[in-house]
């Protein structure tokens, strides 16, 4: 049984890289529980494009459970884009926070989402534009 305050994080998290290590550790000092919600295959390719991810979901998952960080890595819904689809997983998952990176977009909807269920958005890392996948996979 989780103790604690609970923390979630979302993203693609496809070649990883120092950034998402650091980012995982900065989300977990937020709390005692940490909850890493995968981007699916389906949802890579609407956001960053064909030939993404080059990983699947189920290897991103094993990479990043390989990390250690995480006390719980899940792969999100393919029909992940809408508010209520947000809205139904902070009500199953009850996060105290949602921590994010400075480049995470919609904050302010992602702040009211997580007010309904008693959460707030935490900014823990500052991105870092040298290091992403996307550069990565353009050398």
């Amino acid at each position: 049984m989780q103790q604690g305050k609970k923390v979630l994080v979302t993203g693609v998290f496809d070649v990883l890289h120092e950034e998402h290590r650091n980012f995982l550790k900065k989300a977990k000092s937020l709390g005692e529980y940490l909850v890493v919600g995968i981007e699916s295959d389906v949802r890579v390719r609407q956001i960053k494009g064909e030939g993404r991810p080059v990983n699947t979901e189920q290897l991103r998952k094993k990479n990043v459970e390989a990390l250690a960080i995480a006390d719980e890595v899940f792969i999100l819904p393919e029909q992940f884009s809408k508010p209520e689809d947000h809205s139904t997983l902070i009500q199953k998952i009850r996060p105290d926070y949602l921590a994010v990176s400075s480049h995470t977009k919609h904050l302010d909807k992602k702040q009211a989402i997580l007010e309904q269920f008693g959460g707030e958005v935490v900014v823990v890392h500052e991105y870092n534009p040298k290091i992403s996948t996307t550069k990565l996979l353009q050398k």
